[in-house]
């Protein structure tokens, strides 16, 4: 069974030294996912002058959706090869904009999900974090 490490070119690097992704055999593990962009900003969230915050859940989980999305299209597969996620959010007064993104991507023959409060994530910013697993079977060689 083959094992692998995957960094994706193009999305934030981890703030910590593991990876985007890991293949074990068919199943694609990813890692806790922000909306961190790039360039360490974060999508859905603003500062003004006097450093007064305005963090928007909605925005925030769906830059996570489609970080996910693209992580798992670097390993070849997609969102549709999702079986279960876990979410963390800082506060569960975010859960109804969270659960009205998360409707846009995903039905009820989507991946699992366990939602959690957490007392807080990475950086002050974010409001949501996922990790998510998904099965997508390797090509198999005919002999």
């Amino acid at each position: 069974m083959p094992i692998e490490a995957h960094l994706v070119q193009g999305k934030a690097k981890p703030r910590g030294r593991f990876p985007h992704c890991k293949r074990a055999g068919d199943f694609l593990f990813v890692s806790g996912t922000s909306s961190r962009l790039p360039d360490n900003s974060f999508a859905g969230a603003q500062a003004d002058e006097m450093g007064v915050t305005q963090l928007d859940i909605r925005v925030q989980t769906r830059a996570v959706i489609e970080n996910i999305r693209d992580i798992l299209a670097n390993a070849g597969a997609s969102l549709a090869d999702l079986v279960e996620t876990q979410v963390f959010l800082v506060n569960m007064n975010d859960f109804g904009g969270f659960n009205e993104v998360w409707a846009e991507y995903f039905d009820y023959d989507g991946p699992t999900r366990t939602t959690v409060a957490v007392h807080q994530l990475p950086h002050p910013h974010l409001l949501i974090e996922i990790k998510a697993t998904a099965y997508k079977p390797l090509a198999r060689q005919e002999a």
